[in-house]
């Protein structure tokens, strides 16, 4: 079942009602990750689930898959980068909640109780971005036209002789 996605939410009634979210945003909503990004055509898939797992913690479960148009810094051309997300996210009101949290979950900082669902999304792609950009088979040799043949002098040889006269 695809619902809009609202705004912002009130978290603990989402948990309560365990709503599911699913649909697609355009990438040219995210205004943090456009700054990322080589272009700002097409869009994220997107499935969001609150509930509660056994132990009684509550949850945002979050599944997103994009291709982010992306710049290689190898060869500064532009590249579809495939991006899938697949996170479970303990919602808490304060940090020293974070310790109480199981193994798996990556705390939710909530302490008003609303939250934005894009935002949420959008934090995710954006912890899913390479911290390099490389497009796949981008030669992995690099040639500096100004660096030093290996056939020039050392300029400091002449030190390594001080060293052995002692």
């Amino acid at each position: 079942m695809s619902v809009a996605l609202p705004e912002r939410v009130d978290a603990s009634r989402m948990v309560q009602a365990r709503r599911f979210f699913a649909g697609k945003l355009p990438l040219a909503s995210f205004r943090r990750l456009r700054e990322s990004l080589a272009a700002v055509e097409g869009e994220a898939s997107y499935e969001l689930e609150f509930g509660k797992d056994e132990l009684g913690v509550a949850y945002l479960a979050v599944r997103v898959d994009a291709d982010l148009p992306l710049t290689c810094q190898r060869t500064l051309e532009a590249y579809r980068e495939p991006v899938h997300v697949d996170q479970r996210l303990g919602l808490i009101g304060e940090e020293s909640e974070e310790a109480a949290l199981p193994p798996g979950y990556e705390p939710l900082l909530i302490p008003d109780g609303e939250l934005s669902l894009a935002d949420v999304i959008e934090d995710e792609l954006i912890l899913a971005l390479p911290v390099v950009p490389l497009k796949p088979g981008a030669p992995l040799e690099w040639h500096d036209e100004g660096a030093v043949e290996e056939s020039e002098p050392n300029p400091f040889a002449a030190l390594g002789t001080l060293r052995k006269k002692r």
